[in-house]
């Protein structure tokens, strides 16, 4: 006969998530870690939720419209503003050069030349 493997338990069968006394167990936000670990005196070198760093992403970062926050695979050439579809782009003809500095300015590009 063949013999079984020993069963391995990753979970701690004793836990459980009301504490003694009837009192459930509250989960800290990541918030609250982080301010936690600012308080904290850590030695040179320790991770830290605040020493990681991601690397860049390598995928390309989405484009939304200016006018609708749609995904906008428009830009009109003359104002640089993002649009979705065509009814759009009739609305982005009729602004005023003001209104368009300021979606460019919203969205952090530069504004507009000539």
């Amino acid at each position: 006969m063949s013999e079984e493997p020993p069963k391995i338990c990753f979970k701690n069968p004793k836990y459980s998530y009301i504490e003694p006394g009837g009192k459930k167990h509250v989960f800290k936000s990541l918030k609250q870690i982080l301010a936690v670990e600012k308080t904290q005196q850590w030695p040179e070198g320790a991770m830290t939720y605040s020493s990681f760093n991601a690397p860049p992403s390598l995928r390309p970062p989405k484009k939304y419209s200016d006018i609708s926050g749609l995904i906008a695979p428009y830009t009109d050439p003359h104002s640089k503003l993002r649009y979705a579809n065509a009814e759009e782009y009739s609305i982005v003809k009729t602004l005023p050069s003001d209104i368009v500095a300021g979606y460019l300015a919203l969205r952090g590009a530069s504004s507009i030349v000539g």
